[in-house]
């Protein structure tokens, strides 16, 4: 069985190019499919075999791949089975690994009706080296993501590309299982699928709508159903249509980021954005909005992907007040995520978020803290964001950035209560301790924690 994400579209942009207030392009009615995945999995200690196929491999998203020691049990949250795509952790068995090197095969896509525009490397450079630098950063460097096009130009598909039927929410049948079945047999003869951990697929721009009206990039993750390549089933691949572009001018500069979305369902990640669209999360993680300005993953994201120690991530599950120092996520090194579980699929997320790497859309650095839900599915709100100033309008004018949710932060003196589970999250201050006077966010922030 297979279940839709549902991904909501953008209204177009006003004619000078400049969104709503706060630079945004709101949703206008739900769009296309962002992820299928299999109802079931094996059930294993290992996380993916490296390759289209899900299988084992130590190196995976799963449990081998997570960091973690005895203290951190009571904050590993599960959701149930029937959850298609969970926030849990360790990630469920299927998807690709997400630590040291993944191979991506990348293939440029045209149709008789919709034939390739220009040089097929020109479509492939809208998303390379960008997507790739986005990985090394994100992860700290604990994935070499490498892209490779054994067939440099465009492959041709022997349908036109009205023929295949995609639309909006379309599952792998039978357009796409169509579609896949004959990319395979075009690409076989070059490629040995065996030797990749994922598939992208490049589709030319103008097959289909332009996104500002309907947007069909879509990923089939963990799915042992697919068509098969080489023996093998086609299990993660991400399929990208048109240009995100919003008319504001930072195409060249944010429209590859559709990819590095589309690639986190085949780590193992859910949508967050919801129905009504980014209002859940906001800018906060490419998993919610992946127009405009970049963002980077969450702390609690990086945990589940293995980019964290067990050292950087602190459970608060006893009674007492706690201290922690957390560093800014955007920075190697130091304590990164703090989590206060409240029972055993659900918990706050504590990261200190900051202007650097991959957050160049942060306009109030500070302590940004979300509740985490495993047992909501993807595309349903499995994360929300505590907005620190609700309804202020936000901090940010950056186009395409939900401006609500960006002064979200909480800042030293500064707290959130949840005064049902007797649980507050005070910012305490800059730095180590009293005697960091004139310390900048770099130094940390100190978050006290208290449970009665």
């Amino acid at each position: 069985m297979q279940v839709p994400c549902i991904r909501p579209r953008p209204r177009r942009p006003r004619p000078d190019g400049t969104g709503p207030p706060g630079g945004r392009i709101p949703r206008r009615r739900l769009a296309a499919l962002a992820c299928v995945t299999a109802l079931t999995f094996t059930v294993s200690t290992s996380a993916g075999t490296g390759r289209l196929s899900p299988g084992t491999n130590t190196a995976g998203a799963g449990p081998i791949a997570l960091s973690h020691t005895a203290e951190h049990g009571p904050c590993m949250i599960r959701g149930a089975r029937e959850v298609q795509m969970s926030e849990g952790i360790p990630t469920s068995t299927g998807y690709t690994r997400s630590t040291g090197t993944v191979r991506a095969l990348t293939l440029m896509v045209d149709f008789s009706d919709a034939p390739g525009q220009g040089d097929a490397q020109d479509r492939y450079h809208e998303f390379f080296p960008q997507t790739r630098e986005w990985f090394r950063t994100s992860s700290y460097g604990r994935l070499d993501y490498r892209p490779e096009t054994p067939i440099p130009g465009w492959l041709r598909m022997p349908k036109s590309f009205r023929e295949y039927g995609i639309e909006r929410g379309a599952p792998f049948d039978p357009g796409y299982r169509a579609m896949v079945q004959d990319l395979v047999a075009a690409a076989d003869p070059k490629v040995d699928f065996r030797a990749y951990d994922l598939l992208n697929v490049l589709v030319s721009p103008n097959a289909g709508p332009s996104a500002l009206d309907t947007v069909l990039s879509v990923t089939f993750a963990g799915n042992p159903e697919a068509p098969t390549a080489d023996g093998l089933p086609v299990a993660n691949a991400s399929f990208v249509y048109s240009r995100q572009d919003d008319g504001s001018g930072s195409y060249d500069r944010t429209g590859y980021r559709v990819l590095p979305h589309e690639n986190g369902h085949v780590f193992g990640l859910p949508d967050l954005y919801t129905a009504e669209g980014g209002g859940a999360v906001g800018h906060w993680d490419i998993m919610s909005e992946d127009w405009g300005a970049n963002n980077d993953f969450l702390g609690w994201h990086k945990w589940k992907l293995g980019w964290l120690d067990a050292a950087q991530v602190h459970c608060a599950a006893s009674s007492g007040t706690t201290e922690y120092t957390l560093t800014p996520l955007a920075l190697a090194g130091g304590s990164k995520l703090v989590f206060v579980p409240l029972d055993g699929r659900t918990g706050y997320a504590v990261e200190l978020r900051t202007r650097g790497g991959n957050d160049e859309a942060v306009c109030r650095p500070g302590v940004l803290i979300y509740k985490v839900d495993a047992e909501v599915d993807t595309g349903m709100g499995p994360v929300t964001v505590q907005d620190a100033r609700r309804d202020s309008g936000g901090c940010t004018r950056a186009p395409n950035v939900h401006a609500e949710l960006s002064d979200a932060p909480f800042t030293p003196g500064e707290s959130f209560r949840d005064t049902a589970r007797g649980i507050t999250i005070e910012v305490a201050g800059v730095g180590a301790g009293t005697g960091a006077a004139g310390a900048g966010v770099e130094a940390g922030y100190r978050v006290r924690v208290t449970r009665e």
